[in-house]
């Protein structure tokens, strides 16, 4: 999975979505129990995972010639909880 450009992207698109849900559990961790540091490594690693999401996003769609609206779908998918994984079900499977 992680010899060719999209198997990579799928990837990072999994671990991304994972650091987004993670949020769920690190945000009342912070403001309700004054713990920050977990929500401090998790929204790190999430901003790491969002950043190569983007990036690895630009290649595959030049790489693989995907269309304008599948890649504007793509790169939505990561602003919504759960969207990548949707998205890696219905557009990322070539």
């Amino acid at each position: 999975m992680l010899k060719t450009t999209l198997g990579k992207f799928r990837v990072i698109a999994f671990l991304e979505g994972c650091s987004f849900i993670l949020f769920g559990i690190t945000m009342p961790l912070k403001y309700m129990l004054g713990m920050p540091k977990p929500n401090y490594f998790v929204g790190m690693a999430h901003g790491l995972l969002f950043i190569s999401y983007v990036v690895l996003l630009g290649l595959v769609v030049i790489q693989y010639k995907w269309s304008f609206k599948k890649a504007i779908l793509a790169f939505l998918a990561s602003f919504v909880p759960f969207g990548t994984f949707y998205a890696d079900k219905k557009l990322f499977r070539e």
